[in-house]
């Protein structure tokens, strides 16, 4: 059996002491980064009830879980992936990759009318420890999230997307402001403080 490293250690300690782990095991969360998006929701009155919501790289299910309490049994739910997810009550779920025609034709047709209010991607590459490769993908995914927001977003809907500060990182910002009229950035209190990572929140989404 290989040897693990000194940094997987580290990382094995600190998440199994992590009290947001703890508690999701004990409240029947899908995973601690459902605690993110409860914490920035409770501030910013994202997810309404009634609401359709689009959760992209949902896996394991952690966001997707937390949307579904709030939008409640008028809303609708509907999240997508690479990796596979097991079922969630009210969850409706699609498994490929939608920057496909195919599998982004399959997410559309789960959309009354093919618009949704909110769009959220808690997407993050698996890191390779090689910072400029890293950050690259980070946004690259952020981008992906965003052309995806303005292929189904309502107008005046909104999106939460992950980003990682870095390069990149202000341009992406200010296109963002080109579409929505209120832009923010939150890191809520569940991210690791040691994390770059950040949440934008870009509202009220402009039709163009």
């Amino acid at each position: 059996m290989a040897k693990r490293s000194k940094s997987s250690d580290r990382w094995l300690k600190e998440h199994f002491s992590d009290p947001y782990v703890k508690r999701a095991r004990s409240e029947g969360w899908r995973s601690r980064a459902a605690f993110k998006l409860e914490e920035i929701d409770r501030r910013e009155k994202l997810l309404k009830p009634g609401a359709v919501c689009l959760d992209l790289g949902a896996a394991p299910g952690g966001w997707s879980q937390y949307a579904r309490t709030r939008v409640g049994p008028r809303g609708r739910v509907v999240a997508t992936d690479i990796l596979p997810m097991d079922a969630l009550a009210g969850v409706e779920f699609v498994q490929g990759d939608f920057r496909e025609e195919a599998v982004f034709a399959r997410v559309l047709a789960l959309l009354p009318e093919g618009r949704v209010d909110l769009v959220l991607s808690d997407m993050a590459p698996a890191m390779s420890g090689i910072d400029v490769t890293d950050q690259a993908r980070s946004m690259h995914l952020a981008e992906l999230a965003l052309d995806m927001a303005g292929r189904v977003l309502k107008p005046g809907g909104d999106a939460l997307i992950k980003v990682f500060q870095g390069s990149g990182f202000e341009q992406l910002v200010k296109a963002v402001r080109g579409e929505f009229s209120r832009v923010k950035l939150v890191k809520p209190p569940a991210s690791r403080a040691r994390s770059s990572e950040m949440y934008l929140l870009a509202m009220k989404y402009r039709l163009v």
